[in-house]
């Protein structure tokens, strides 16, 4: 038996489970998890589902289902759960989350491949020549952003990649190159978003004399830090500490987060909500 996970999008109506499971059962599946929401602000219905088949063409599976489907014109999507994604982790000079990232795919924690780090910066070569994965640096100014992009969408065809992971990549990417990786670039910002976006949150939660202070992994869009938030937490401080004890002990946080935020892409629990997400956590 070969196993799926299948995640669905479409305008809330009666009869889309229905559809959904007839379409299951005329390939012999059965469901192993099964979560849903409805949106009833926007009306968007969503679903998650692992099940089991004994058909072994993925293809095959996706048709079967959406011919059930059709009329409720869905956003689909069906893979091998055994399947690992890919993903492109992006880095400056900040290393803590690139480490953490790199020991968990390691471990199995996390079930993704790393085929290639890209940075625009040197510091980070030792830590992927351990770990045998190519690293290549792509340099970018204001002057050489659009060809340094044009480089770096060619490398995510070469290597097939589902993700782009923004681990402390301190750049930011253009609104085209936003828009033709929708859904598919993860952030981590070193704030508690909406609050203290942009450069040296740090700083401005310590000026502002914050108590709490935390981390967010976001999809990426044009606007700086406004992405779709996928998983945040907070790490309580007080008075005593220094805008550079912050960013020590905000570092902690921001790994944990991202590698979150990270697993819940790659096991197919996130469905785009406008400007926000559902997880099926």
């Amino acid at each position: 038996m070969e196993r799926y996970v299948l995640t669905l999008r479409c305008p809330d109506g009666p009869g889309i489970v229905h559809a959904l499971t007839t379409g299951l059962l005329d390939i012999d599946a059965n469901i192993l998890e099964q979560s849903q929401f409805t949106d009833e602000d926007t009306g968007l219905f969503c679903i998650r589902t692992r099940f089991e088949s004994p058909q072994e063409d993925v293809d095959r599976v996706r048709e079967a289902v959406l011919m059930r489907l059709a009329h409720f014109d869905p956003v689909m999507s069906v893979r091998r759960e055994s399947e690992r994604r890919r993903a492109l982790v992006m880095v400056s000079r900040y290393d803590h989350c690139l480490v953490d990232l790199l020991y968990r795919q390691d471990t199995g924690e996390l079930p993704i491949d790393i085929p290639l780090i890209v940075s625009n910066h040197e510091d980070c070569r030792p830590i992927a020549e351990r770990h045998g994965i190519p690293y290549v640096v792509l340099p970018v100014t204001k002057d050489t952003k659009a060809e340094q992009e044009a480089v770096l969408a060619s490398l995510l065809v070469e290597h097939q990649i589902d993700v782009v992971v923004l681990a402390r990549y301190m750049q930011v990417l253009s609104d085209e190159l936003c828009r033709s990786l929708a859904g598919r670039i993860i952030n981590i910002h070193h704030s508690f978003l909406p609050g203290f976006k942009g450069a040296r949150p740090y700083h401005q939660a310590h000026a502002r004399g914050v108590k709490l202070i935390g981390a967010t992994a976001h999809f990426v869009t044009g606007d700086l830090d406004e992405g779709p938030i996928i998983e945040q937490e907070v790490q309580r401080v007080s008075h005593h500490h220094s805008a550079d004890d912050l960013a020590e002990i905000g570092r902690d946080v921001e790994r944990i987060v991202l590698a979150r935020a990270v697993r819940l892409f790659a096991e197919d629990r996130l469905v785009l909500d406008g400007h926000r997400t559902v997880v099926f956590a």
